[in-house]
């Protein structure tokens, strides 16, 4: 019976030590809308990038950023791809999220967002666009880009006219049934607005500095699993690699995870991702501003504390 039962303390012992030993099985969830810009996350799902370094990750479909900051505030997810008026609402009173690596920005040949007319609604400049409704989501890169965009083509304040709509696709609908005049939309679905007969007024090429996505940790996350959010963007950026090398040979995954109209899914060059970097200071300041300019924050988090590599 003795025998037994140190043989039974010794397997019990070795077990504990062996699971100590493993990276944590839970998985690391990670929210994503349906955009263009989470791609490479499924090209490493694809590829078994995330295998190679041992983790278990798990995205976390959203249909607005209303969501997808709910489920951060709650707990349920560790990262998201976002956008720095997020991480700043976030950080207001105490830093919760770091904004680790830039994600997407527009390029000459490639916007992230655009804002577009109404078939219907005879618009085809940005002055046709003053006391226009624009379709946007609230408190996030669109309105802030929309604003910034309008304001530096000549508009005025009292002259930009938003209305809130936060899931994309419900954007789309309500500008080509011309139930609002205009709306802000990302690529692809804004390239197939403008195939079925939306205009472009003007894109965020123009005015690049105030258009990115960007990738995001809680800090609570950042603090207890360093290492496995470390190995999560080694196996991102090399997709990003990979994505940038030869896009076409991602066509097929794009065209199952990312919602494209067929209009365009034969037709839409997917553009470069951006190699490993931060937003500049002069960008998350310019954001706060507009954040202060909205009412949206009465304290301004740091940059130093809200934005850093891992």
């Amino acid at each position: 019976m003795k025998k037994v039962s140190i043989l039974f303390f010794a397997i019990f012992i070795t077990s504990t030590i062996f699971a100590g030993g493993q990276k944590e099985e839970e998985p690391m969830t990670i929210a994503f809308l349906p955009v263009l810009d989470s791609l490479p996350f499924y090209i490493a799902l694809h590829e078994g990038y995330f295998e190679e370094v041992g983790l278990h990750v798990k995205a976390v479909p959203v249909s607005s950023p209303v969501e997808r900051d709910q489920l951060m505030q709650a707990g349920e997810i560790i990262g998201m791809l976002n956008e720095l008026s997020s991480t700043a609402l976030f950080n207001q009173f105490e830093t919760l999220l770091r904004t680790v690596q830039i994600v997407r920005m527009p390029t000459d040949s490639s916007p992230v967002f655009r804002i577009l007319a109404s078939p219907q609604s005879g618009i085809t400049s940005v002055r046709d666009l003053a006391g226009m409704e624009i379709g946007v989501s609230k408190n996030s890169v669109i309105e802030y880009l929309t604003d910034r965009i309008l304001l530096a083509e000549g508009l005025k304040n009292s002259e930009i006219v938003v209305k809130s709509v936060p899931v994309i696709p419900e954007r789309f609908q309500l500008l080509m049934s011309g139930q609002i005049s205009a709306a802000t939309l990302p690529d692809p679905l804004a390239q197939a607005a403008v195939a079925a007969g939306a205009i472009e007024v003007i894109s965020d090429t123009s005015h690049p500095d105030y258009s990115m996505s960007v990738l995001s940790f809680s800090t609570e996350a950042l603090n207890s699993r360093t290492s496995e959010i470390k190995d999560f963007m080694k196996a991102w950026n090399k997709a990003v690699g990979k994505l940038n090398e030869n896009p076409n040979a991602y066509r097929t995954l794009f065209l199952e995870k990312i919602p494209v109209p067929p209009s365009v899914s034969d037709t839409f060059i997917i553009p470069p991702f951006a190699s490993p970097g931060l937003p500049e200071k002069h960008q998350w300041d310019d954001v706060l501003n507009w954040l202060e300019e909205k009412g949206l924050i009465t304290d301004r988090p740091s940059y130093s504390d809200s934005v850093g590599s891992l």
